[in-house]
C-alpha cells in the first residue's frame, strides 16, 4: 500500500513537485538550485535533486523576482 503525502507536509519535494507547489517553471528552478543562492535550498540524494520546501518558502517571501 502506497502512502500518500501532500506536498504542504513533505520536508521534501522533487523538482516536478516544487514546480507544481511554487508555479514556478522547471527550467528556472534548476538554474536557482544550481546557483550560489540555491545552494541551501538544494539537497541531493544520490542523483535526484530534491528542493527543501521551508527554505525554499522562506526564500520567496525574501525575494522580489525569479
Amino acid at each position: 500500500m502506497k502512502v500518500t503525502i501532500s506536498p504542504e507536509n513533505k520536508y521534501c519535494l522533487t523538482i516536478n513537485e516544487a514546480a507544481s507547489y511554487f508555479n514556478i517553471g522547471i527550467k528556472r528552478l534548476v538554474h536557482l538550485l544550481n546557483s550560489q543562492e540555491g545552494a541551501d535550498i538544494l539537497l541531493m540524494a544520490g542523483t535526484k535533486r530534491l528542493v527543501k520546501r521551508e527554505k525554499m518558502e522562506k526564500f520567496l517571501d525574501k525575494t522580489l523576482a525569479v
